[in-house]
């Protein structure tokens, strides 16, 4: 009896909800936490936002959402926060941490996001990565979606989020875990204008939750995030040009090691759930990054 069950363990596939392998370095632990007030000024709802133990609390309900935003443009950088997501129904809702420069570019911005799409009772959360490059709000918008379902439940303690940004390449990150990496492959297909810093809780029911089929619902407010241990490390826009960009690894030129490219393969094998690449009613002409 007891092989019987020895060879049914050895043949029962391993669960995708199983935790990533070592990444073997965690560049978080490179940049030191600062405190809200230090790098970031309300933007917006300020009424919706609240401090206590260096833990911001931001909410949205039917009168605003509200959002913040570094007080530094950077041109490069390692950024991150740890966030806590509220549970239940919050389907409609964006909770997001992004860089972006649309205050300063109006129409002709670039953005790089990392967005978490409300959900339904019972379904998880999506993160939701993505990257514009000069002109997401002209009407041609040219999203470049990945979107994963954690191996986590993002409800249930706060996880660590960040966006590395150098010269070469974007790489987002979970706890330490790369989960993309968007390399530049040419100038038009990579922002290169300083960005700022931002997060923000809104209602985006119009196309959040499964394409906008399930809608904020305000019999559930507020709905609530949790920001905390704030990072914002590399060059700003201020900085001399002798300044070296971040690295994501050991390696001072950056890229990454051997060991974070199998998590990262690990993640996009079993947790990936949209890469826009891949999408075959996409117009690819317009993300030649996808076939170069």
């Amino acid at each position: 009896m007891a092989l019987l069950l020895f060879l049914l363990i050895l043949l029962v596939p391993a669960s995708n909800a199983d935790w990533p392998p070592s990444p073997g370095y965690w560049p978080s632990s490179k940049f030191r936490s600062m405190s809200f007030y230090k790098g970031f000024r309300t933007l917006w709802g300020p009424q919706h936002q609240s401090l206590d133990q260096h833990a911001l609390t931001i909410w949205l309900d039917r009168t605003s959402g509200s959002g913040f935003k570094s007080v530094r443009p950077f041109r490069s950088g390692y950024f991150g926060a740890s966030i806590k997501l509220q549970t239940g129904y919050t389907a409609g809702v964006i909770t997001a941490f992004y860089l972006s420069n649309s205050e300063a570019h109006p129409g002709y911005h670039d953005e790089v996001d990392i967005e978490f799409l409300g959900t339904t009772f019972g379904k998880p959360y999506t993160l939701q990565t993505n990257v514009y490059i000069r002109g997401s709000g002209d009407g041609k918008i040219i999203g470049r979606e990945m979107k994963f379902h954690l191996w986590f439940d993002p409800t249930k303690a706060f996880h660590h989020y960040a966006i590395l940004w150098s010269p070469k390449e974007i790489i987002f990150l979970v706890d330490d875990v790369p989960i993309r990496r968007y390399p530049r492959k040419s100038v038009a297909t990579f922002p290169l204008r300083p960005m700022w810093l931002y997060g923000s809780i809104w209602d985006a029911s119009s196309w959040a939750t499964e394409d906008g089929k399930y809608k904020a619902d305000y019999r559930y407010q507020p709905f609530v995030a949790k920001y905390t241990n704030f990072k914002a490390g590399g060059c700003s826009a201020y900085s001399p040009a002798r300044c070296r960009p971040v690295s994501a690894s050991p390696f001072q030129s950056g890229g990454l090691t051997q060991q974070q490219y199998r998590v990262m393969r690990w993640v996009q094998n079993h947790h990936l759930v949209y890469d826009y690449c891949k999408d075959y009613k996409r117009d690819h002409s317009l993300t030649p990054e996808c076939w170069h």
